[in-house]
């Protein structure tokens, strides 16, 4: 496996160590692939995921924008699905990202949403 790959799961398995989420407080878990960006709102305590959300659905991906902004989209989106579910809290899982660009743009479109981490 790529060097990088394993560097970043190590630092992904730090993280999941100090972060799980509950079903009032969820773990928003945020995936970046090169071409899309998904979120899940995963209840760790049972195991579910209840919300999901990724530049891939209909709505966003019609969008001709740059991926950030299809990222902020995204953030968005998940945040309305937890207002619809009565999630306001969650708990922010980067997946070994760095805090920057595309991650922090969901974050950033999920905070102007009305979710508080």
């Amino acid at each position: 496996m790529d060097a990088k790959i394993v560097r970043r799961q190590k630092i992904r398995y730090g993280i999941r160590k100090k972060v799980a989420g509950t079903a009032q407080k969820p773990r928003l878990s945020v995936f970046r692939s090169n071409a899309e960006i998904y979120v899940q709102l995963i209840d760790d305590a049972n195991g579910n995921t209840l919300a999901a959300a990724s530049s891939r659905d209909k709505d966003i991906a019609a969008q001709k924008v740059a991926k950030s902004e299809k990222s902020k989209l995204v953030g968005a989106a998940i945040a309305r699905k937890a207002a619809e579910l009565g999630i306001a809290d969650v708990v922010f899982d980067r997946g070994g990202n760095l805090y920057h660009g595309r991650v922090k743009a969901v974050a950033d479109g999920a905070r102007e949403g009305g979710l508080k981490f």
